[in-house]
């Protein structure tokens, strides 16, 4: 299994972001062979629109099945849903990509279920 987290880096010391279109990088655990992997979302960064529909898609092309991310609007919920990624909030957590996926795989992470609504 493969997971996605938001980050202000692009390794697993960095600080995880709370946003999902506009995060700076999704940093990426293979479970299955125990790698890390990092895909920039540097286009995103400054869209005027659309930012998380993007980011979406380019989380989906990763072939990742779990996004641990603070916020996801309404669009991008869409669009992360119809490719079969579940997606956990990381709630207030300020920690490391590390710290997260190790509150994950301990199930303290809340389920998305619906988008952020604002």
């Amino acid at each position: 299994m493969k997971i996605a987290i938001t980050a202000h880096g692009e390794d697993r010391q960095a600080t995880v972001d709370s946003r999902f279109g506009r995060a700076d990088y999704f940093v990426l655990y293979d479970q299955e062979n125990d790698t890390w992997d990092t895909v920039p979302n540097t286009q995103n960064l400054e869209a005027a629109h659309g930012a998380g529909i993007q980011a979406g898609q380019s989380l989906a092309k990763t072939g990742a099945s779990v996004l641990i991310t603070g916020n996801v609007g309404p669009k991008a919920f869409k669009v992360v849903n119809a490719a079969n990624i579940a997606m956990y909030s990381i709630g207030t957590m300020n920690g490391t990509v590390e710290e997260a996926l190790a509150a994950f795989l301990a199930g303290k992470l809340t389920l998305i279920t619906a988008p952020e609504t604002k």
